[in-house]
């Protein structure tokens, strides 16, 4: 197939998320049946690709996100591209649900009822929304728990989002909170593990989140 390369560089060049090696090779299978293209050759171009953009000529760069392949805009022209962003509004998720979204991030695949064990607060409003943006999924059922609670995960788009591969390479929350020797108030017993959950949180009646009018915030940058 000829300007195979080019190909493989404007297919991920036309996407708003990260390709991955399988969709494109199915894409460049669907375009010539006869197209000789695996895993080897694939990563060759790749490879070939990133070190193309790490020239400074170029004001973006290929990466790896999530498991897949996507163009950005290098660190020095943020600040340009912000400004375009800027002018654009947005939602922003409400406390409630950026609360929600770290200990799925973390703690994930977790039960909604171990979500809500941790916070302290009913958190179906909250997960509703994560869902509807697409920021969690299900990821199954908890089988050896009474009712088979389904557990949730985050999504591609989250580790898109953030820029990262697996919710391993999120910060470790040992690095986030304050030592508890600089902890003036006292030792807060409920901070998140960065530890898997192995046992089941029963479902218990827990206080109302915050009225779904105030979940959301408009804000224009």
């Amino acid at each position: 197939m000829e300007n195979l390369h080019q190909h493989i560089e404007a297919l991920i060049f036309s996407s708003d998320t990260a390709v991955t090696k399988a969709d494109l090779i199915e894409c460049i299978k669907k375009l010539d049946a006869e197209a000789v293209i695996n895993g080897d050759i694939l990563d060759s171009i790749l490879a070939e690709i990133e070190s193309k953009y790490k020239d400074d000529f170029f004001s973006f760069e290929l990466r790896v996100i999530g498991g897949g392949y996507q163009f950005f805009s290098k660190p020095a022209y943020h600040k340009t591209v912000s400004i375009l962003i800027g002018q654009k509004e947005k939602k922003r998720l409400s406390t409630a649900a950026i609360e929600t979204l770290a200990i799925i991030a973390y703690k994930g695949p977790i039960t909604k009822a171990e979500c809500e064990a941790i916070r302290g607060v009913n958190s179906d409003y909250s997960v509703q929304k994560l869902l509807e943006k697409e920021l969690i999924e299900v990821a199954g059922r908890m089988e050896d728990a009474v009712g088979r609670p389904v557990l949730y995960k985050v999504t591609p788009l989250f580790l898109d989002y953030f820029g990262i591969n697996s919710t391993k390479e999120l910060p470790k929350l040992k690095d986030i909170f304050t030592p508890d020797d600089d902890n003036t108030v006292g030792v807060n017993n409920d901070i998140i593990s960065d530890l898997p959950i192995h046992t089941t949180i029963e479902e218990t009646p827990t206080p109302q989140e915050t009225p779904p009018s105030e979940e959301i915030i408009e804000t224009e940058e």
